[in-house]
């Protein structure tokens, strides 16, 4: 892609100090110009910033531990999804996902990234509590890592959990960019014989002419132009025209009627021509096999770009045991519900035989699928939809905290309130009415509990995520860092603020926060 994006432009502005300098990103953010108002009543400069002496003390309190290297070359490479389909895209590697990295809670993590793209990337570490000038937000947090670049990210990782890595510069997470990363307990208290890493995915880039920036294009059109039938009372007056349409080699990529009840309606802008599991279509999809009578960890992520994804183990329940990454009390589950960032983990029991994990694209009417076999017996067809489908239906929302991990009882210090607006008629996807801005900054004091309400005025669902932090859902709720709002609804969650910086809001489908849909909390300065 060679679109500027707004990232992209700030971002060369910007630089971080500490380790994570290397050669195509030399500087220190000591040089900005902090004089621009945040949200109106405090300036910039009265902010902590990713080169502020309050992150290197924070991260000396998380004592970190014993280095774990780790080299990531982000490159343009051709990849094999079976059933006879193979795409040029970019990926870490040759494999998709991108190799997973595996360290220990305690563990320090020194990722070197190699930018060998045609253009500027980064990298974000989804669901980590950790030092903020490792964030990957370039254009907020550091510059960006140049083409034929690389930068060293450096930081403690404190929390054990299923998370997930991918680029924070413009719609890059819609290719292969992406990889789990898995942080192992020392002390871990379930028991189980095997773990299954599941990875899902929904893929357009390179096929048949299209890209994410492709799709991007076309969506910001809105619905100008289109047959509007049985749309009457939407206000199209101001629609934007301004964005090329896909070119004659790409078909058009805009989805129309997908709807599911989960999500309260409208299930999402994009028509793939592909879903994944581990970077496989179903027509050759991943086989994991075990024994039966083997209690298996699922550690399933969605890194999606605008999927929702319902999951079921043919034959099988499963008792969930986490969601991003912190424990719940365990609920037993036909299916799960994963919105576009969100993380799960649950156990299963094994029969005997070759079962279908089948991932139904939310409301769009097509599955994703992996095997696993046990035993002897006929491999589920590609089109497999176990009845587990339609059964009990557990969500983030859903969940209970585990008691380890639910937040001490106490009232806000601070309510900040975030009214999520928009539509697909223009495709003007933003916060508050204001479409991402870095120096709009929605300000918390280093100590205080800060409640975020999170209102959907729009007529779709949003994943919303917070960087740097997780919260608790309501009244005993889960921890999570995504979450997801339906139309006309509103969730408060709470977070103890703890980890100082400017830190990423927004709405993890990658065109929603593309367009707008994203802005920053700043910590003051004491």
């Amino acid at each position: 892609m060679n679109r500027p994006t707004r990232r992209t432009v700030l971002g060369a502005g910007l630089a971080v100090a500490g380790t994570g300098l290397l050669t195509a990103c030399s500087g220190s953010m000591s040089g900005m110009d902090h004089s621009t108002s945040g949200t109106g009543t405090t300036p910039a400069a009265g902010y902590i910033t990713p080169d502020s002496k309050e992150i290197g003390a924070t991260e000396a309190l998380r004592k970190p531990g014993p280095e774990r290297k780790v080299k990531l070359t982000a490159v343009e490479t051709p990849l094999d999804l079976g059933g006879g389909r193979t795409v040029r895209t970019w990926a870490y590697g040759d494999e998709l996902p991108g190799k997973e990295v595996r360290v220990t809670a305690g563990d320090t993590l020194a990722l070197t990234l190699a930018n060998h793209l045609p253009e500027a990337t980064s990298v974000h570490w989804h669901g980590l509590a950790l030092r903020n000038d490792m964030d990957g937000v370039p254009g907020l947090t550091q510059r960006d890592v140049k083409a034929g670049g690389s930068f060293e990210y450096r930081f403690a990782v404190s929390h054990p959990g299923t998370y997930w890595f991918h680029p924070h510069s413009g719609v890059q997470q819609d290719r292969g960019l992406y990889a789990p990363l898995i942080v192992e307990d020392p002390r871990e208290p379930l028991k189980y014989d095997k773990e299954w890493v599941i990875v899902l995915d929904d893929w357009v880039d390179g096929v048949d002419g299209s890209t994410p920036d492709a799709v991007l294009a076309e969506l910001g059109e809105g619905m100008g132009g289109m047959d509007h039938g049985g749309m009457e009372g939407h206000d199209m007056s101001n629609m934007s025209m301004s964005t090329p349409k896909p070119s004659a080699s790409s078909p058009s990529r805009m989805l129309m009627g997908a709807s599911s009840d989960l999500l309260g309606g409208d299930a999402g802008d994009v028509a793939y021509p592909y879903y994944l599991v581990n970077g496989r279509t179903p027509q050759n999809p991943q086989t994991f096999t075990a024994r039966p009578g083997d209690r298996i960890r699922l550690r399933i992520i969605n890194a999606g770009g605008d999927t929702a994804f319902r999951i079921a183990l043919g034959g099988h329940r499963l008792t969930v045991t986490h969601t991003d990454g912190f424990p719940v009390e365990h609920a037993q589950a036909d299916a799960v519900l994963l919105g576009m960032g969100e993380r799960v983990d649950a156990l299963v029991t094994v029969g005997s035989g070759a079962f279908p994990l089948t991932a139904l694209a939310e409301g769009k009417g097509r599955t994703a699928l992996a095997v696993l076999r046990t035993g002897g017996g006929a491999a589920p067809g590609s089109s497999a939809r176990p009845k587990e489908l339609d059964g009990r239906v557990v969500h983030g929302g859903r969940l209970k905290a585990a008691e380890s991990v639910r937040l001490e009882p106490g009232r806000p210090d601070r309510t900040i309130e975030f009214n999520l607006t928009g539509s697909m008629m223009k495709y003007d996807w933003a916060i508050n009415g204001k479409k991402y801005d870095p120096a709009q900054r929605y300000p918390v004091r280093s100590g205080e509990r800060v409640r975020l309400a999170f209102v959907n005025d729009t007529t779709m669902w949003h994943p919303m995520h917070l960087h740097g932090h997780t919260y608790a859902h309501a009244d005993g709720g889960a921890r999570k860092d995504t979450s997801i709002v339906l139309p006309g609804k509103r969730i408060e969650v709470d977070f103890d603020a703890d980890n100082p910086g400017l830190w990423m809001i927004h709405c993890h489908n990658v065109y929603h926060a593309e367009s707008g849909m994203m802005t920053v909390l700043g910590y003051l300065k004491q």
